[in-house]
């Protein structure tokens, strides 16, 4: 599948697999994320934690909540962590896994978790792009709570587009994002609002909304003109057919 690129400016809306299609594979695994590809999810959304010298893919910072393991994930060995089951028998990946596995077959928004974890992850993209000319241009947006660590992305590769989470709603509404020179802003289904979603248009921001795995919460999505939905069932946005809690 060809990767869409993150433009403020198209009106297409688009599915991000959350860690993968999750409500189906264990998530954050090369499980979740080629069966987001196969049903047809133009990004992939996982999240990264910098252990050793190399990126790992997974959400909490405590592995009993997805893994058989124990303890947190940043004070593991990277052996350790690679020892685990993920979920049917899946490792933890590497971030460079992820990129091998979509080559270009879909957008990776790479999620900043852990600290320090900017400068491996432009490092990384670096990596790819040099590597394959034009095969990965457009294919990646980082993001973050950690507005340190977008602002250290900016600082290294401005080329690299960035969007900026936030938990809820900022009286000056998507200032933060544009001001970090963010391309996209992403919320809460639970606190998104029209008000929002107008003035972060308004500034050139697509609105990215977290997480849409219900039909009303999707229409209702569509009616507020957000520009795309994380879901664990991309089945949801792709055919419109299905409903999820």
């Amino acid at each position: 599948m060809k990767t869409k690129p993150v433009d403020p400016s198209s009106s297409e809306f688009i599915c991000l697999a959350h860690r993968g299609a999750s409500g189906h594979e264990p998530e954050n695994t090369l499980l979740a994320i080629e069966k987001a590809i196969t049903m047809g999810a133009p990004w992939i959304e996982v999240d990264v934690f910098a252990v050793e010298d190399e990126l790992v893919v997974i959400h909490d910072e405590r592995l009993e909540t997805t893994t058989n393991g124990t303890g947190c994930v940043m004070k593991r060995s990277l052996a350790y962590l690679r020892s685990l089951d993920a979920g049917k028998g899946q490792k933890i990946p590497l971030l460079r896994e992820v990129f091998d596995l979509t080559k270009g077959r879909a957008g990776v928004n790479v999620e900043l978790k852990g600290p320090g974890t900017a400068a491996p992850v432009v490092k990384l993209i670096g990596e790819y792009r040099h590597g394959h000319p034009g095969r990965y241009d457009g294919w990646v947006l980082v993001s973050s709570f950690n507005h340190r660590e977008l602002a250290k992305v900016r600082s290294l590769n401005p080329d690299i587009p960035i969007g900026a989470l936030g938990f809820g709603l900022p009286p000056k509404h998507a200032k933060f994002a544009q001001d970090l020179g963010a391309v996209s802003v992403h919320t809460s289904v639970a606190r998104v609002n029209r008000a929002f979603v107008n003035d972060a248009h308004r500034r050139g921001l697509k609105v990215f909304v977290y997480t849409v795995n219900r039909a009303d919460d999707l229409k209702r999505m569509r009616a507020m003109g957000v520009n795309g939905v994380f879901t664990n069932f991309p089945e949801l946005v792709l055919s419109g057919h299905h409903e999820h809690v």
